[in-house]
């Protein structure tokens, strides 16, 4: 939820908020920030957010289970910044192929590749077994494919049949996808994490 005010107040006092005041700014941290100061002379910033996820107090079904869902949490923190970047890769290459010939694709994938194994191959690998299926499962969520058929559509079949290979070595199933309900804690854990990524439309022009 964007454009969300910051405004501790009473529902009793709103009415009178909007009422006579003078547009001034507080500087908070370096940035100016528009005030208003309410008739008990309290004054009231007004801010504009990122989006937020607000949820309700958890419940759980035993302490293993709490247990599990809070280790997940600090895994999912973890993979989100590359669940946040393969997502926003897999658009923008979604995107900027859909009009090329197969040929020029596969080309532009390929330089691609090379840049991103350079960059994430060695931090990638310092995951464990459960922090690699958050970030598989995050990515499947987002983008409602399996692993292995994103890899197959921006490489090739032998390339998905390979990593599809080396994950059912450490217990990962690349063909299976993400199936809410399956795991009700994961679930629970996910809800909270938006990886979406909206393509910028430079003047509704590719």
């Amino acid at each position: 939820m964007k454009n969300i005010l910051l405004l501790c107040i009473t529902a009793l006092g709103f009415s009178s908020l909007a009422q006579g005041q003078s547009k001034e700014t507080v500087s908070v941290a370096g940035q100016q920030y528009p005030y208003i100061v309410d008739d008990c002379g309290d004054t009231l910033i007004v801010a504009t957010l990122d989006d937020v996820s607000i949820s309700t107090m958890r419940e759980f079904k035993s302490r293993e289970d709490y247990l599990r869902y809070r280790r997940y949490r600090r895994y999912a923190a973890k993979v989100y910044p590359y669940a946040v970047e393969a997502v926003k890769i897999f658009r923008e290459v979604e995107y900027s192929t859909e009009t090329m010939k197969e040929k020029q694709r596969r080309k532009y994938i390929k330089t691609l590749h090379k840049d991103l194994k350079e960059q994430f191959t060695d931090p990638l690998k310092k995951l464990t077994k459960t922090q690699g299926m958050i970030l598989i499962k995050m990515i499947e969520r987002e983008t409602d494919t399996p692993v292995y058929y994103l890899i197959k559509d921006l490489r090739n079949g032998l390339t998905a049949t390979y990593w599809s290979t080396m994950g059912s070595l450490f217990g990962h199933d690349l063909k299976e996808g993400y199936h809410e309900g399956q795991d009700s804690i994961l679930d629970a854990v996910l809800q909270d994490m938006d990886i979406s990524y909206d393509v910028p439309d430079v003047q509704g022009v590719k």
